[in-house]
């Protein structure tokens, strides 16, 4: 069958609009669906558009868009590429499919809004490959990471994983807060530091570790105890945080600056065997303080100096607020907010508990936290 013969045949389920048409739909939740390779979508993008390269739409557009009643506007370079991605789209239960007439040429010659991204060097190429193959991150996504910035409160067994994963992940700014020294005992879970630097500023011995896994991720020292006089200053100063405090005036902290700044923290908690996560969101009217008015009596609830820890759990818990973080940034999948996810370790298990007075936001991405 030859090239005519498809595009033929793709028109009898395909039908093609017109650029002008098509802006007017995407206000009324049309998803457009791009189609070209990273080397085309470097010159410029729609607004809000998905980018899937054609060779990966069929093993990912279910994950993007999940729902077949979706109204789906595909579109390439010149709309030939995009009226056989929307056959396929059809062929997969995708029912109201259409293809963008003359793609993102004629979308530009028409005068509407488009955006050219910054784009990525050679080496941020290279580095974030495999982020780069995900739809839900892309060359868009991973830039957004890039001029993200997360602030950690702790360098510990949570800040650990979590700062070394958002590093890792290209997070461009990461904030240290933590006023202690490294201590052999801390060695059990707390990763980042190593041997040597026992009695050096954790602050420090994080920010080398970081540096060294990431040259590129800028690291900012706060060398100070987190707590009411200073809370609100630190977080306001970024897009969200990760909570790795061990004790209750700091996370109440944190609460209030959260309230008053609009930034979200991704809360972990770690007690011997089992550990916590969720995703504490003002604007879902949801916080720490509202989940615990008042803190519970010390010999209710005893920190790790105390009980005792699993040196791994701190890890586990560590990287499921790396992936929330991430999550929330780029406003993908469905957060941990007004749901606690409970591991416990020992069993293996699993439990998730949903909370009531958390404002319904439906299931779906949050909108994305970086710029």
């Amino acid at each position: 069958m030859t090239l005519h013969d498809l595009l033929a045949t793709a028109r009898l389920v395909v039908a093609e609009i017109e650029p002008d048409e098509a802006h007017d739909r995407l206000p009324a939740g049309a998803v457009l669906v791009d189609v070209r390779e990273p080397d085309e979508t470097i010159h410029g993008v729609i607004p809000g558009s998905v980018l899937i390269p054609r060779g990966l739409l069929e093993t990912t557009v279910e994950s993007v868009v999940a729902d077949r009643d979706t109204e789906l506007i595909v579109s390439c370079a010149s709309g030939v590429r995009s009226l056989l991605a929307g056959a396929t789209l059809h062929q997969f239960g995708y029912r109201r499919v259409s293809s963008l007439a003359g793609g993102f040429t004629a979308w530009k010659a028409a005068g509407l809004p488009w955006t050219a991204p910054a784009g990525l060097d050679s080496h941020n190429r290279a580095r974030y490959s495999r982020h780069l193959l995900l739809p839900e991150v892309g060359e868009v996504g991973q830039q957004q990471l890039l001029d993200s910035r997360v602030l950690i409160v702790g360098a510990g067994g949570l800040g650990s994983p979590a700062a070394l994963y958002l590093a890792a992940a290209g997070v461009g700014t990461i904030g240290l807060a933590d006023m202690d020294a490294v201590d052999l005992s801390n060695l059990q879970r707390q990763i980042i530091h190593t041997t040597h630097r026992v009695g050096e500023a954790k602050v420090s011995s994080a920010a080398r570790s970081i540096t060294d896994l990431n040259p590129g991720v800028r690291v900012q020292q706060h060398h100070e105890r987190v707590g009411p006089s200073n809370a609100e200053a630190l977080v306001a100063g970024y897009d969200l945080v990760i909570d790795g405090a061990d004790n209750f005036e700091v996370r109440y902290a944190l609460s209030d600056a959260s309230e008053s700044t609009n930034v979200p923290v991704v809360y972990g908690s770690v007690f011997r065997f089992e550990g916590q996560v969720t995703v504490f969101d003002p604007r879902a009217g949801f916080t720490y303080r509202s989940f615990l008015p008042e803190a519970p009596p010390p010999e209710v609830a005893p920190n790790c100096a105390t009980a005792g820890v699993l040196g791994v759990l701190p890890g586990i818990i560590g990287t499921i607020q790396a992936a929330e973080a991430i999550k929330m940034l780029l406003g993908i999948g469905e957060p941990l907010i007004g749901r606690i996810l409970v591991v416990d370790a020992l069993a293996m298990e699993t439990t998730e508990l949903k909370l009531r007075g958390v404002t319904e936001r439906g299931r779906g991405p949050p909108p994305a936290l970086a710029p």
